[in-house]
């Protein structure tokens, strides 16, 4: 005999909780003592700042696309914990906010936006069409815009499917996501190339776009786990949320993990054996002064550890070794987000890796305010969508376990 699942827990994050205040406490902090470093060291100051402000964003896009991927293919099997990264992507035109530091920084992220230096540059001369200043900002706005547009559509299509259990609305978030994914993959390609391709104008990939993509999607599961567990542990949604869920996210983790490697050694391999000076110098300069062990440690940790640990199918079960994985590799990605841009910062180049406190400090600062926004959105609804039509059947997964 057949027996619908029901939801037991509270869905409700709890009013009085601390955790959205002392997440914006954290990011005030951060974003405080990155002014002082600011005004102590402006290049390395704004060098720190994209490293993470590209990290966080990532996660909001990588959200946004996972989302408009499970409408449009109808899956059931995320519906648990999809409110997550509906939240994350609703909150992208607030983020645009803290855009406006990377503009402000311009001259001293990109050389191409230098008259003098692009009059004397032939090559910096051939690019100007696109990377000139005024084309810049116009390119931003429209991201954002679509990012911004996308996000707040779709988690208020699924709001308003929590309050009036009109199964419809799931055809609007359809019919918003087939042309969101395109304008997604498009926006996105061109983000890369802006934010962190362009740091090093002479260089250029046809496959940066994709990379971009790559290692932001990656990053992402691992935040979802963190974020499901880190619910869990304050006794929510935890029979909601159950083991077959976590396998599907320990599964996905996997899938993406091979992904990225895939796109970042065929970036690697095409320059490797084209073998043309303005491509290989990029790498070059990536495998000295101290930049080839993290190089190395991409390899090791962001790949083959995670590889071989989530390929066992106990390990994609295990809370104790996701949570590992987990941490290794966004602690990766933040360090492969490093390696991409730092090595463009000349204030620093005759010193090659050096942290500083000011990369401490902006990440602190953006990742509490990103945190922080997140939390005070999500405690406002239902921790899942009440009423999706496919609520039943991903409970039912768990259910017959």
């Amino acid at each position: 005999m057949s027996h619908k699942p029901t939801i037991t827990d509270s869905l409700e994050f709890p009013a009085q909780s601390m955790i959205p205040r002392a997440a914006f406490g954290l990011g005030f902090a951060g974003l405080i003592a990155s002014l002082i470093g600011y005004f102590l060291q402006p290049d390395q100051f704004f060098f720190s700042y994209i490293v993470s402000f590209t990290f966080f964003t990532g996660i909001a896009l990588s959200s946004l696309i996972m989302i408009m991927l499970h409408h449009i293919t109808r899956s059931s099997w995320g519906v648990v914990f999809r409110r997550i990264p509906e939240v994350f992507s609703s909150n992208l035109l607030l983020w645009t906010v803290f855009f406006l530091p990377v503009v402000l920084g311009i001259h001293n992220l990109y050389h191409w936006s230098h008259e003098d230096v692009v009059a004397a540059d032939k090559i910096l001369k051939g690019k100007s069409a696109f990377l000139n200043t005024p084309f810049f900002i116009i390119r931003q706005v429209l991201y954002f815009a679509i990012w911004g547009w996308l996000g707040h559509k779709l988690y208020k299509a699924s709001i308003e499917l929590d309050k009036t259990g009109d199964w419809g609305i799931t055809t609007l978030m359809r019919k918003i996501s087939a042309p969101g994914i395109p304008l997604f993959g498009l926006s996105v390609a061109f983000a890369g190339f802006d934010w962190l391709m362009s740091l090093d104008p002479h260089w250029f990939s046809t496959m940066f776009g994709v990379y971009f993509f790559a290692i932001n999607f990656q990053a992402f599961w691992p935040v979802m786990i963190l974020l499901v567990f880190f619910l869990q542990r304050q006794g929510l949604l935890t029979n909601t949320i159950q083991k077959v869920h976590i396998y599907d996210l320990g599964a996905w983790f996997f899938a993406f993990t091979v992904f990225y490697a895939y796109i970042a050694f065929s970036q690697f391999l095409l320059i490797y054996y084209a073998n043309l000076p303005e491509e290989t110098l990029w790498y070059y300069h990536r495998l000295e002064g101290g930049f080839e062990y993290i190089a190395y440690g991409l390899l090791i940790f962001r790949f083959a550890l995670p590889f071989v640990l989530l390929l066992n199918r106990e390990t994609k079960k295990s809370r104790l070794m996701l949570t590992i994985v987990s941490i290794i590799v966004l602690v990766m990605h933040f360090l492969e987000i490093y390696w991409i841009s730092m090595p463009a910062n000349h204030s620093g180049d005759a010193h090659g890796l050096h942290f500083s406190w000011i990369d401490i400090a902006t990440f602190l600062g953006l990742g509490g305010m990103f945190f922080g926004f997140f939390f005070n959105k999500f405690k406002k609804e239902s921790m899942v969508p009440l009423n999706d039509p496919k609520m039943d059947d991903c409970l039912s997964k768990s259910y017959h376990q």
